[in-house]
């Protein structure tokens, strides 16, 4: 999930970044210029309910990995239209498998249901902040509509739903226990005894961090690793083995994850990303090598980082760009915007879900372009158009709205400067956006119920 993330750069104009990461220099960019283009190489789209809407996404169809971004993490438009194209993308171009921002023992349970196959024990999904990410209508839809896609195909024709992401540690390692119990109870034990190490932190993870760097305290990470190693070395086929050796590594990674994310830089947005990256190949080779995945994630994520703050200035790398030196052509990065409108978002973590109105784009920015091109609602190829290619590959201001929003601080807390046209393959625009709606009972914001999506 996307934070809050500062600015820097040359004032009252555009940094410009090389691909050596050298300090920034400043050059003036005609905007009129830039929205011109804009408006003459964009596609308009219609409604996303409409047919056409994802057949003009089929130039990227026979990729091996389609990413789809999103500027902000609580947008109707955004999620409305990745459903459509992701349904399209399995109908049509044989895409199985549906990977998300999301953590892995979450999904996987949504993963079981649409593949029709018994749930077990296992509790409600998606009950940490923001809740609201994927407890919404637009998910549960698609999720029903995978489910009736599966019925009757086999299943290695079926399409999944996994999660790419690390937090919920403690539903990996029941889950890892639980698969043990059922296959060798002797091991179960051993995994009992090696995670319980990190059971006191079980409730508050992120405690583990602090602890981590007290005196004397020492950190669990032999023991997980030695767990996943074991877990890994046993090679088991099946989707219950797949499942319980990603949930090992994710054990793995979390551990690390919440052990250097207090030191600060960079590391702990690497180490997220990097395991991201490692879950979708480890999915990629479970589907052989016709495997093909649609990935759901936000633009901070999957904008190539090298061609921008991120890579050059902050020193983060992310999914797109792993992906991209990892599979090459074979994999196409699509960024979503907006201008302005209205988003479900907090004001501080673990704060309650708010609709917020979003602010006008800033201006000289690339959502401003997009807005002044005068086009509503349109696809954007980047290599559509030389001119255009050139003029997105200077430096300009992109929005990034994660599950926090702060429109009174809103240049400094959502803006970085990028390339975008080296970020991104392709770029879909929602001029006015509408907020992911968040059910109500008597007024006041809850979630989706806890039947959700089986059923009420």
């Amino acid at each position: 999930m996307a934070g809050d993330r500062g600015t820097s750069g040359c004032h009252g104009g555009s940094a410009i970044f090389t691909t050596e990461g050298d300090k920034p220099m400043c050059s003036a960019i005609s905007a009129g210029a830039t929205a011109g283009l804009i408006g003459a190489a964009a596609r308009p789209l219609p409604p996303t309910g409409d047919a056409g809407f994802a057949t003009a996404f089929d130039s990227w169809g026979e990729r091996r990995v389609l990413m789809l971004g999103e500027s902000s993490h609580g947008t109707d438009d955004f999620y409305r239209a990745r459903a459509a194209i992701t349904r399209h993308m399995i109908q049509h171009h044989g895409a199985t498998i549906v990977a998300v921002e999301a953590d892995w023992p979450d999904a996987a349970v949504l993963n079981r249901h649409v593949r029709g196959l018994p749930q077990g024990d296992a509790p409600p999904p998606f009950r940490r902040f923001p809740r609201w990410m994927w407890r919404n209508r637009p998910i549960g839809e698609l999720i029903d509509w995978m489910r009736d896609w599966n019925r009757n195909r086999p299943p290695e024709r079926q399409a999944g739903f996994f999660g790419l992401d690390l937090y919920n540690m403690t539903a990996a390692m029941r889950s890892v226990i639980a698969y043990l119990a059922e296959v060798d109870p002797g091991a179960a034990e051993i995994a009992r005894t090696r995670y319980g190490c990190l059971q006191p932190w079980s409730e508050r993870p992120g405690a583990y961090g602090r602890a981590v760097l007290s005196a004397g305290y020492d950190a669990c990470e032999d023991a997980v690793v030695a767990q996943c190693r074991d877990l890994l070395n046993r090679q088991a086929p099946g989707p219950d083995a797949l499942d319980a050796a990603q949930n090992a590594r994710l054990v793995a990674s979390a551990e690390r994850y919440y052990r250097v994310m207090y030191r600060g830089g960079p590391e702990a947005w690497n180490l997220r990303d990097s395991h991201m990256c490692g879950t979708l190949a480890h999915l990629l080779e479970a589907a052989g090598p016709d495997g093909k995945a649609v990935v759901w994630a936000h633009n901070s994520h999957i904008g190539d980082a090298r061609h921008g703050e991120m890579g050059q200035v902050m020193g983060e790398h992310n999914l797109g760009q792993l992906a991209r030196q990892r599979w090459g052509d074979q994999v196409a990065l699509i960024g979503f915007g907006t201008h302005a409108g209205t988003v479900t978002a907090a004001s501080d973590w673990d704060g309650p879900a708010e609709v917020k109105t979003v602010q006008p784009s800033y201006p000289d920015s690339f959502e401003r372009h997009c807005h002044d091109s005068g086009n509503t609602r349109f696809l954007l190829d980047m290599a559509a158009d030389p001119a255009l290619t050139e003029s997105l590959a200077a430096p300009h201001l992109q929005r990034f709205i994660g599950v926090i929003y702060r429109p009174e601080s809103e240049l400094a807390s959502h803006y970085m400067r990028t390339l975008p046209s080296r970020q991104y393959d392709a770029w879909v625009w929602f001029d006015r956006s509408s907020a992911l709606a968040v059910p109500t009972l008597d007024g006041a914001p809850r979630d989706v119920p806890d039947t959700w999506p089986f059923g009420t």
